[in-house]
């Protein structure tokens, strides 16, 4: 059998050391003097401002839907890995660059479609 062991005793508090200051006189701790260095630090680059994300929903037709699916496998067939998201907000960037007349005949190509959640089937 082992034998139990026995903690340490602990050591009585002793008082605090008497103060070699004059009675009467505050003793202020001396703070180390620090010399100022030159920034040698690299200036950081402003931060970018974050853009608020908003989550939205929106109808389009299955067509449209497997035409993303498609757009995304021929994404990675390019080694470039695309999210929908990605794929409709490129789209956006893409009309925003054209003049008046293409913007609008895009826009003319684009059928009209009932909006809101359909119906189960």
């Amino acid at each position: 059998m082992k034998a139990a062991r026995k903690s340490p005793a602990k050591p009585a508090t002793k008082s605090p050391a008497p103060s070699t200051a004059p009675v009467g006189k505050a003793v202020t701790p001396q703070a180390p003097t620090v010399t100022p260095k030159a920034n040698t630090a690299p200036a950081k680059p402003a931060k970018e401002k974050k853009v608020k994300v908003v989550r939205d929903s929106f109808t389009l037709p299955k067509t449209e839907l497997l035409q993303i699916a498609d757009m995304k496998k021929r994404a990675m067939a390019l080694g470039v890995e695309v999210k929908k998201s990605e794929l409709i907000r490129a789209g956006l960037q893409a009309l925003s660059t054209m003049t008046d007349a293409p913007f609008k005949k895009a826009l003319g190509n684009v059928p009209t479609i009932k909006t809101g959640r359909p119906a189960k089937g």
